[in-house]
């Protein structure tokens, strides 16, 4: 696992085991970014649906089906007149859940690479009081290290760095999809970043809010689907560039 602490010198995160506490499963929110994923839809929610979470779908101006399946099923559906982008998706599924009672926000990405049974492994450390937010990591168990493609490591690994040096919090996996907040981080955390860079502005709104954070090991599935759909490298420039031009400018 990687040092903790901050740029500061302020150790934010939460040491030892997280008691398995658990909130009622009807104040869980879990927020769905989708864009063009009526194809696989439908086995998320499915995986979701017998857990008791509340499921918020945020349709991103799909041109497929997806607002369709996502209404077939017990969701809130949302739904962007234009495509803003996954960052703006999880702003709008967040604020509709704080204004409907959630206690936890549970970011989960639409595609199947995601493990519904993990939810409760994020969950728990905020339920039991210990921390703000909870990020999951495929880089803390060496199995679920070993899923991800070659490539795609290694970009997961530069992307860290950048993050790491922009915002002073060094996470493991700092671009997964799979993280856990509470109430008052959901409350503090603003996103101003459309796009996938909102990863990295999250972890700075962490900083700015002083909120505790920790990291679980989560299993990333690299399906077929998920890989012909996944983020062309030369993605990863444009993020940085994002981030970069932000610093200077914010």
């Amino acid at each position: 696992m990687v040092p903790p602490g901050d740029r500061h010198g302020r150790d934010h995160r939460i040491a030892g085991g997280c008691a398995l506490t658990q909130f009622d499963p009807s104040v869980v929110f879990v927020v769905i970014p989708a864009y063009n994923e009526a194809q696989v839809l439908a086995g998320t929610l499915n995986s979701l649906r017998p857990l008791g979470y509340r499921l918020v779908v945020v349709d991103d101006a799909s041109q497929d089906a997806t607002a369709q399946v996502a209404a077939r099923h017990p969701v809130v559906l949302l739904r962007h007149a234009i495509n803003l982008g996954q960052g703006a998706a999880l702003e709008t599924g967040t604020e509709w859940a704080l204004a409907h009672g959630a206690a936890i926000i549970v970011h989960f990405d639409a595609d199947g690479q995601h493990d519904a049974g993990q939810i409760s492994t994020l969950t728990a450390p905020i339920a039991s009081g210990q921390c703000d937010v909870v990020f999951g990591s495929r880089f803390l168990r060496a199995d679920d290290i070993a899923r991800v493609p070659p490539a795609k490591r290694l970009l997961l690994r530069a992307g860290r760095q950048v993050s790491g040096l922009l915002t002073g919090i060094w996470l493991s996996d700092t671009h997964n999809g799979l993280r856990a907040l509470s109430r008052r981080a959901a409350r503090s955390i603003r996103l101003r970043e459309n796009g996938f860079a909102h990863a990295t502005e999250i972890l700075d709104e962490v900083r700015r809010a002083n909120l505790r954070y920790t990291e679980v090991p989560v299993t990333v599935e690299y399906t077929r689907y998920s890989r012909a759909k996944g983020q062309p490298i030369s993605n990863a420039f444009n993020i940085v560039i994002d981030l970069i031009i932000r610093k200077m400018f914010s």
